[in-house]
């Protein structure tokens, strides 16, 4: 009988179309989060959403997508890979359609929720099918090139998000953004569906269901809702009581979860997986990374388009240079000497932090993006990549092969919650100080946004530091 812990049956023979088929589907949740944000003004002209609405488009994604990724991973063990990956797969390509048509705000931020959802139950069973598929060297190649995807999809993302809002195919403005979704859901559902290998046996489903916490999902929906909303709505609102209230209720439902998570039976985040040697402070250093370029591609997609006036397409194209550096590092790291490793995760995101510096020195004088912004943007992409894969991978390698899917949703959950946060965080200090598209604040927030991304490296490298060696 195939379980969750030993699925080497299922899957031998078949590591590289396996790999090629969960990268594809990876690429395509990365390339929605892009796309949509070089997007976010043209939607915010088209539908006149406010900069609190805006940031729920870009961030509402995200936010469902981080909160149910440990459900989803959970799932996946539970019900299967491959059945999990063609449920969330089919829900994405449907709510993209849908996202695409939508004629309101408030319908394109409640799409984006079941898009958030949809590749929830998708993501989460790329790492865990990498985590059972392979082991040592082909591991670290694995997860090298998943690094890769996330930057692929990235800066594919920008490049494609200007083109097809900037072309306004038949008048549909930003919508193609969505619709681009389809076509490629649909190929890949065919695909998956003939190359996954089926991973769960019908009489284990009983067993499994067993094995889903629903208090600690619900304490943990409820803590990241009540700290990404106020931070969002929060400057547009004028900071209210309830806005406080909320982040002190936030406060509140992550310290209920950690007990939950203590006298759970089977919590959502085992404390196996959180024994971990290096575990912990990996994953917080993948958060914060997360956060500080999240909010960077939102708030200067904002800065290029409004301060300086760059059409969609040289928005897109100014990201170009610091996503192929986060790859191409991000594929190579291995090659530096492993009695490196234990320093490069602190080191490459202390360069981060100086290229992330440097392009605060270029938006104070709301300079173009020229030769100094793309060497400091470059710099802050490479020195992330040269610190994502190792981060990413020491979170991982350390963790029992039955406990994979849980340290695959672990790690995805703060890779996306990052991402939400960091909108959320960066996003809002961007409109505080620039609420408009040409405010006179645009060279200062330029300035402030790419501060905090620097800092946000360098504590990134601090809980690196905490990583033990190996």
């Amino acid at each position: 009988m195939t379980t969750p812990s030993s699925p080497a049956t299922s899957l031998r023979g078949g590591t590289r179309p396996l790999l090629l088929v969960v990268l594809a589907g990876q690429f395509m949740a990365i390339l929605d989060a892009t796309i949509v944000t070089v997007a976010a003004p043209s939607v915010r002209a088209d539908l006149g959403a406010s900069g609190a609405a805006l940031q729920f488009v870009v961030a509402g994604y995200t936010v469902v997508y981080a909160v149910l990724l440990v459900t989803g991973a959970r799932l996946g063990r539970m019900f299967g890979h491959r059945r999990l990956f063609l449920t969330g797969l089919a829900l994405f390509t449907v709510a993209s359609l849908a996202c695409g048509l939508a004629g309101t705000t408030e319908r394109l931020v409640a799409f984006r929720l079941f898009q958030g959802a949809g590749a929830a139950l998708m993501v989460p069973q790329v790492l865990s099918l990498i985590q059972l598929a392979f082991t040592g060297a082909a591991r670290a190649r694995a997860v090298s090139a998943y690094t890769t995807v996330l930057a692929g999809g990235a800066v594919t993302g920008q490049v494609l998000g200007g083109v097809l809002t900037g072309a306004d195919i038949a008048g549909s403005g930003w919508r193609p953004v969505f619709l681009v979704n389809v076509p490629i859901g649909l190929v890949l559902l065919v695909a998956a569906a003939r190359l996954l290998p089926v991973d769960r046996l019908p009489g284990d489903r009983a067993r499994g269901a067993r094995g889903l916490d629903l208090p600690g999902l619900l304490t943990l929906s409820s803590a990241v809702l009540l700290l990404v909303v106020p931070l969002t709505v929060g400057h547009e609102w004028g900071w209210p009581v309830e806005c406080l209230l909320m982040l002190a209720g936030s406060a509140v439902f992550f310290g209920v979860f950690a007990v939950t998570q203590r006298a759970a039976a089977v919590p959502l985040l085992p404390r196996a997986v959180l024994r971990a040697p290096g575990a912990v402070p990996a994953t917080m250093a993948v958060f914060l990374m997360m956060a500080g370029y999240a909010g960077f591609l939102f708030a200067m997609t904002l800065y290029f388009q409004g301060g300086l006036g760059l059409s969609p397409l040289a928005a897109g194209l100014a990201f170009v240079l610091p996503a192929l550096g986060f790859g191409l590092v991000g594929l190579n790291w291995r090659r530096v000497p492993a009695r490196y490793h234990h320093g490069l995760v602190p080191a490459a995101l202390a360069v981060s932090a100086s290229g992330y510096a440097g392009v605060a020195l270029v938006a104070s004088g709301l300079g173009p993006a020229g030769p100094l912004y793309q060497l400091s943007a470059t710099l802050a992409g490479g020195g992330m990549g040269a610190a994502y894969g190792p981060a990413l991978h020491a979170a991982l390698s350390r963790v029992a092969p039955r406990d994979a899917a849980d340290a695959s949703g672990l790690t995805a959950t703060a890779t996306q919650l990052g991402q939400a946060v960091g909108v959320a965080v960066l996003g809002g200090v961007y409109l505080a100080m620039a609420p408009s598209a040409t405010s006179s604040g645009t060279a200062g927030a330029g300035a402030a946004v790419n501060l905090v991304a620097a800092c946000l490296m360098l504590l990134a490298g601090l809980c690196a530091a905490f990583i033990p060696r190996r």
